[in-house]
């Protein structure tokens, strides 16, 4: 999973138009046109989508600091509140209508795919703009509180290393108190038209919030970047930044947290609702539409989408026959995933140090093996670390992209509550997704392309996940998993768990479904203990229809790979079809596939 925020995650951006809009980006450039017209229109369309860039990252904050754009490091996003998210409208309409008299036939071959994924963009985040997500700001997934606490760890994005991001990093948290009175504005006008998170979810959230309430400030988890000083600050600058810290956090901060970990626990849960999808919500049904088209970048409907499901699932499940006996397995096929975690020579782990070293020594043999794949490798650096403790218990394996500036390398964040309990079965395919060659040369990638930033740091689910997914494939042909039927074995269930998400998330959100329901088809399909089910259906009722973007990216790429290999038979060169993929960042669905077409009728003429 990419933990990214995207340009406009304020307002959950990305994919909400037919993806038949787009077809035309690759269009060649009429021969009529002169080719100082095509520069002139060519500049003029940078120029709107920098003032784009620029206008809207003010209002994401956070997702500036992921992005290493460090202008709001001192800032958290105010988007719950109407009259911002009213500024933030006229800035997407107004760039909507500049945008709508550039005349897109006057434009180079890469800047028409710059028009199309902006017109993209622009349409999906008005029409986004249109539900009431800001009634829901938090989750067990994602929060600005859990975020800051992050941050404040000085491993993650905002940067802490000397005394001005420190000065920095407190005038952040000092508007804490204002975003979490707009949280619970927001959330109390949910609870009286009935738009409020389901119970299961308030009570998997609770316990993060209670651990940002503690007797002493110098517990706290904010308080962490005056316990861990930098070498080279001064006495007198620790002096002043542990008392300012401590000032802040005792006369504003922690009080807000308790108050809203009182309205939390008190109010809210008492309001939360026992259904499970967003069908049960007023105007559920099309919002839950709504989202799937933005997070697929397709106009597949619920009822395709599971039936799709379905259909993977048997077909994974069916090379689990010839699999099993490999293993020492000789019961029903379908039990074997169930089977295989009780297997504990498959749990070798003591410390969560043996853990990450063995993810680096998964990582020695996939470099060995990427020239064969790639021809351009990221320039960036990868580093493997462990979640956090705070959001252990809710958080999924996933990658922060690294800072644009090159302060920052990419991370592959492995979640690790029991060492003793971490099994290495899908240990390599979840390398490959989260690391190399998944998010890192996917995200780090676009941030060297010569593309404007909205492109570099914007981005749909479909793309971003589906590419990540089909990165896993990769490792049978880097041999990872030929002597290794167990590595495999993680390989095919990792897939399994992307097939049942397509069944599962339309399940409780198109099809009526309850949490018990979605747990228990994952622990027959998937051999999950019932705390795992319990953890990933949740997410899946926290972030309805993310989850569907991994195996519908996947499936059209490979779809893409297939029709390239059967067009072009030994000319098919694939490094040279992996770039046509990476090379313009992240792109709809349809726009990638009119890409792809292109090239394969270049190769056929060359």
């Amino acid at each position: 999973m990419l933990k990214l925020r995207l340009l406009s995650s304020v307002l959950i951006s990305a994919g909400l138009i037919s993806c038949a809009s787009v077809m035309a980006a690759n269009d060649t450039v009429p021969a009529t046109n002169k080719p100082a017209a095509v520069a002139q229109t060519g500049q003029q369309l940078n120029k709107l989508a920098d003032e784009y860039y620029e206008k809207q990252t003010a209002f994401d904050p956070i997702g500036a600091t992921y992005n290493g754009d460090t202008r709001y490091d001192d800032k958290l996003p105010m988007t719950l509140s109407t009259p911002v998210r009213a500024r933030l409208i006229v800035i997407l309409k107004d760039t909507a209508s500049k945008l709508a008299r550039i005349n897109r036939e006057q434009l180079s071959a890469s800047d028409a795919v710059t028009y199309d994924c902006l017109d993209f963009e622009l349409k999906a985040s008005l029409e986004m703009a249109k539900l009431d997500g800001h009634l829901l700001p938090i989750n067990q997934m994602d929060s600005v509180p859990v975020t800051l606490a992050h941050f404040a760890s000085g491993q993650s994005a905002q940067p802490l290393k000397t005394v001005k991001q420190y000065d920095v990093f407190l005038r952040r948290l000092a508007q804490l108190p204002a975003w979490l009175n707009l949280a619970t504005s927001n959330m109390r006008e949910g609870m009286k038209r009935g738009i409020v998170l389901p119970k299961a979810l308030v009570t998997s959230a609770m316990p993060q919030f209670a651990q940002l309430v503690t007797d002493k400030v110098e517990d706290h988890a904010y308080f962490a970047p005056v316990k861990n000083f930098p070498e080279g600050f001064s006495e007198a600058d620790k002096q002043r930044l542990s008392k300012e810290y401590k000032q802040v956090l005792t006369a504003k901060v922690l009080p807000a947290l308790r108050q809203f970990n009182q309205f939390l626990s008190r109010d809210y849960l008492a309001a939360s609702r026992s259904s499970s999808g967003f069908s049960a919500l007023p105007g559920g049904d099309n919002w839950y539409r709504a989202l799937v088209r933005d997070q697929t970048t397709t106009n597949l409907d619920p009822e395709t989408i599971h039936a799709l499901g379905l259909k993977e699932v048997a077909r994974i499940q069916s090379e689990f026959v010839a699999l099993g006996p490999k293993l020492g397995y000789s019961g029903d096929p379908a039990g074997l995933p169930a089977w295989i975690d009780t297997q504990n020579q498959y749990r070798p782990y003591k410390t969560e140090a043996e853990v990450l070293d063995g993810y680096r020594q998964i990582e020695k043999l996939v470099k060995a093996k990427l020239p064969e794949l790639f021809n351009k490798m990221p320039k960036a650096a990868l580093d493997i670390r462990a979640e956090p403790e705070i959001s252990r218990q809710t958080a999924s394996d996933h990658y922060t992209q690294p800072a644009f500036d090159g302060s920052r390398p990419g991370v592959f964040w492995a979640v690790i509550n029991k060492p003793e309990d971490y099994s290495t079965v899908g240990m390599k395919t979840l390398y490959l997704h989260e690391g190399q060659p998944g998010h890192h040369f996917h995200l780090a990638t676009s941030q060297e392309l010569d593309i404007p930033k909205f492109r570099k740091f914007g981005g749909n689910n479909a793309y971003t996940e589906g590419w990540a997914l089909y990165a896993e494939t990769l490792g049978k042909e880097m041999g990872l998993f030929e002597n290794d039927p167990s590595a495999y074995l993680g390989h095919l269930t990792d897939e399994l768990l992307r097939a049942t998400r397509l069944v599962i998330d339309t399940g409780l959100h198109a099809k009526g479904w309850t949490r018990e329901q979605a747990i228990q088809y994952q622990q027959a399909t998937l051999g999950y203990t019932e705390a795992m089910s319990r953890q990933a259906t949740e997410r899946y009722m926290a972030w309805p229809g993310q989850a569907l973007g991994y195996k519908i990216g996947s499936l059209k790429i490979v779809e893409l790979r297939q029709k390239a290999s059967n067009a072009l038979g030994k000319r098919f060169d694939l490094r040279q079809f992996h770039d046509v993929i990476l090379s313009d960042g992240t792109l709809p669905l349809a726009l990638l596939e009119a890409k792809v077409n292109k090239w394969i009728d270049s190769q056929k003429t060359n």
